[in-house]
């Protein structure tokens, strides 16, 4: 049976990005590595948007996020952590671990969070450090407003604005140092293309001056010690050669074809998903700002949402349910990185005939159609 891969990560690796990584392996330390992580160093810069050298680590994006906090805060400092999915709350969660207070700002889960609020709470508590919050909340299809956030973060010097875009780089518009994101840490395993395994982190000036005055434990993912090491074309400790090599054969495919082509793919795969949605009678989870790389959709009333995943398996279709208080509830669609309009319109089908065999009717055809209506209009503009 063949698998379609529709979860908001791991997603769809290209072929020739598998061929890349199936390259007989290099020693990290000789010439030829360091002339390939020359080249991955300046394409993640285009990636990311900025002049800032983007850090590479082996692990998930969870460890640059760990990362983000252990360097650029002390124990007893102040975050604000906006929580308004799953994610938002594993920034509570590092905090608390290294002794950073937390004010926490809860969102409902399906909301954005409102720029002005974030404001607010600046004004009111000057000692907070740094504000954490999510670019795209992928337990709840989500987009968080980090252009506003900037905004409110960079007319204070005391303050940095640090961003998961763990499932956004690469997905949408986050140009780094144009909006004036502080900290930008990512994942290699959803809009960008690849196995899990990398994972990314980017400051600004101003976060390089956090990092300074920094005393929380590090060693592993030492932002500084990482820093000098890639200023050599190396890694401090033993490199991933094979994601590394599938990491060059990616950029340069996103250069060749160009930032904006790769999120106008994505947006036209979006719409295209919630046109569907919404000719089935569906609603979505994401009642502000909803994603551009992924769908969340409430299950229709009497229906478990976990069903919908399962039985959508059952025929090689492989969706993301819910998490925590939305499990049962939703199920969400990824349309991003190497996901095209057929993979797109077969889980569309899929999913058509797994709603009425689970007894919510749905006419043949009509997420279909109205898919089709928004790629053809589309492909033809």
């Amino acid at each position: 049976m063949k698998m379609y891969l529709m979860t908001p990560g791991p997603t769809p690796v290209a072929p020739e990005t598998q061929l890349a990584m199936a390259q007989p392996i290099i020693h990290h330390r000789s010439p030829q590595f360091m002339e390939i992580m020359g080249e991955v160093r300046e394409g993640l810069k285009y990636l990311f948007q900025t002049e800032q050298e983007v850090l590479m680590f082996t692990a998930t994006g969870t460890g640059a996020m760990e990362g983000a906090v252990a360097n650029t805060l002390s124990a007893g400092d102040t975050a604000l952590v906006v929580d308004g999915g799953k994610f938002g709350e594993r920034w509570t969660e590092l905090c608390n671990v290294y002794g950073v207070k937390v004010n926490r700002l809860a969102v409902e889960w399906g909301r954005a969070v409102d720029p002005k609020a974030v404001a607010k709470i600046l004004d009111a508590h000057p000692e907070i450090k740094a504000v954490l919050v999510q670019a795209n909340e992928t337990s709840t299809g989500v987009q968080h407003p980090v252009k506003e956030l900037a905004a409110v973060t960079k007319t204070r010097p005391g303050t940095i604005l640090i961003v998961d875009a763990i499932s956004a780089l690469g997905g949408y518009e986050l140009p780094m140092d144009e909006w004036g994101i502080d900290v930008l840490v990512a994942g290699s395993q959803k809009a960008m293309m690849l196995p899990p395994g990398l994972a990314f982190a980017a400051l600004s000036g101003k976060a390089w001056e956090f990092v300074k005055k920094s005393t929380l434990p590090k060693y592993y993912f030492d932002f500084t010690k990482q820093l000098k090491s890639q200023g050599k074309n190396q890694t401090p400790y033993t490199s991933p050669v094979s994601l590394v090599l599938g990491l060059q054969e990616v950029l340069a495919k996103i250069k060749k074809y160009g930032l904006e082509k790769v999120y106008a793919h994505n947006r036209r795969l979006s719409a295209a998903t919630k046109a569907a949605m919404a000719a089935m009678g569906l609603a979505l989870y994401s009642k502000d700002y909803p994603s551009q790389v992924l769908t969340a959709v409430e299950a229709p009333a009497g229906v478990d949402g976990q069903k919908v995943v399962s039985k959508l398996r059952e025929k090689g279709i492989w969706i993301a349910g819910g998490q925590a208080q939305a499990k049962g509830k939703i199920f969400r669609i990824a349309h991003m990185g190497f996901i095209d309009t057929v993979d797109l319109l077969g889980t569309l089908g899929g999913l058509e005939t797994v709603l009425n065999g689970l007894g919510y009717k749905v006419e043949a055809g009509a997420g279909l159609r109205a898919a089709q209506e928004i790629l053809t209009k589309e492909a033809g503009a």
